[in-house]
Parts: C-alpha cells; structure tokens; sequence
C-alpha cells in the first residue's frame, strides 16, 4: 500500500449482509479517504466502527442537490473522496450515477473497488442461463405499471434481474406467473446471512409458497428467458408454445428466427392457431 491515495472519486463496494465480504482494498481506500459519501451516515457509520475506520462522513443520496454534488466534485480534485451505498456496489439501483457522470465531466480521476453486489450474487445461486442477463432495477409498485414492464420485457433473450421487497414479492411472481407461466424463476434471499434462500420453480409455485411464508428481508427476483425452441420440433407445436407468452407476430418471428420458415407464412399460421 502506498503512503498517499490518489486525488480522485473511488466508488467503493461494501458487504450486502455478511461483514466478512468487504474487500481488503476497499478498507484501505475507506481509511485514507478524506471523505465518504454515503447514503446514510447511521449504516455506514456502523460498518466503518466494525473496520476500525474513522474517516469523516457526509450524507449523499437520491435527495441531494446540485451545491452538494459540486462540493464533492470541487473535493475530490485535490483528496480521495469515497462513494459507498448503504450495501453493495454504489449506482446498481443506488444513487450515484450523476456525481460520477460530473466527476468524469469535470476530468476528475474515478476508480472502481469491486466487491459485493446482490444482482450478481443472486445470479450466481439462481442456476439460470447467465450467458445473458439484464438487470432493471426494482419493479414498479402498482399492478398496472409492473404489467407495463414485463410486458416490455417479453422478448427479452435473457434471464431478468429485479430488486423485489418481501411485502410486494407475491404480487410480483402472480404478474409473471399470468404471463410466463412457464418460464423458470428464482427468488433468492437474505443473501451472505445467516439465512440466506435460493428457491427456484414457476412463478406460480412460488407465489403459492411465499404466501403462505411470507418473506423477509431483501429479495433477488429471477426470470429465466424464453424456453429455447428446438429447429426439429413441429412449426405448429413450436407457434403453440410461443403463443402462450407472445402475440401471434411476436411467435412468429421467434419460430421463423429459429427455423428458417418463411415469417408471414408463420404468421398466417398462428393466427389460426390462437383463434382455436
């Protein structure tokens, strides 16, 4: 480790429930700050008591201002500045991205300390395709506003990450189990805790569990992607099964991309198919 920390802004990962996660790089960035931007001095003032740091603190979260994102910009040209969330890495569903744009801006240096990060940790548990994924945040509350982005998310070729709480959870796997009732999903909980969960099945068994469990804690949400159709399968099974999460111009292009079939034939063909 050197003597001095490079003047910049270090946006710097902290556990996600199990203290023992936090980086050695990222105890040695906090304790040679000249300041930490947190979200809230109360959290982050009892993880820094646990790691025997005693760098000063200044609130920065959703509700700051312009004055209070240029004192820290004007800070860090000269002093490391730190960024941290109350838990895992700062701007993923977090505060954050507008001091980093102006800092960037502003030609000020800006280093990343990766570490936790519960979108992440909850794919690595899910057992679902990872090739691919697309993490969007958290789900809106309203019944009519979450419809509105699953369905956007329809035809996404991917397995979709959300933040979920555990009061809205149930109403959360029933939207998806109406649309996607065969899609695989996770719900993966109190992640690096004592308790931490990891259950997979369709949304509506879920659903069915968590009802009658209700969930604590904070909670990842896992949808698998569009089941894989296969070139050998017969073009009207493959429309059936297509149509039951898409519209008949979605299904057919979805089986056109996957056989080679001319698409407004196909098309044609579901149409039929989804007025039987």
């Amino acid at each position: 480790m050197t003597e001095h920390l490079d003047p910049g802004l270090y946006i710097v990962a902290t556990p996600i429930g199990n203290l023992g996660d936090i980086t050695l790089r990222a105890v040695d960035v906090l304790q040679r700050s000249s300041l930490i931007a947190c979200e809230d001095t109360r959290v982050t003032g009892r993880l820094l008591k646990h790691l025997g740091v005693s760098t000063r603190m200044r609130r920065y979260d959703d509700h700051a201002s312009e004055d209070q994102r240029a004192r820290l910009i004007d800070l860090a040209r000269g002093e490391p500045v730190a960024l941290v969330s109350d838990a895992g890495t700062p701007l993923v569903s977090d505060p954050g991205y507008r001091l980093v744009r102006e800092a960037r801006e502003a030609d000020i240096a800006v280093f990343t300390v990766p570490g936790a990060c519960a979108a992440i940790a909850g794919l690595t548990l899910a057992g679902l395709p990872n090739d691919r994924f697309l993490f969007a945040g958290f789900l809106p509350h309203k019944d009519k506003a979450r419809g509105d982005v699953l369905d956007g998310l329809a035809d996404t070729d991917a397995t979709l990450i959300f933040y979920e709480t555990g009061p809205r959870l149930v109403r959360s796997l029933e939207a998806i189990a109406r649309r996607w009732p065969e899609r695989d999903v996770a719900v993966a909980r109190e992640l690096t805790k004592l308790h931490e969960e990891c259950r997979t099945g369709s949304a509506r068994d879920l659903a069915s569990h968590y009802s009658a469990n209700p969930p604590k804690g904070e909670i990842v949400l896992l949808i698998g992607p569009p089941r894989v159709l296969e070139n050998h399968a017969d073009p009207d099974e493959m429309l059936r099964a297509a149509l039951s999460e898409a519209s008949p111009s979605k299904a057919a292009a979805k089986v056109a991309k996957a056989t080679g079939l001319d698409r407004q034939a196909l098309y044609a063909r579901a149409v039929e198919l989804k007025a039987q």
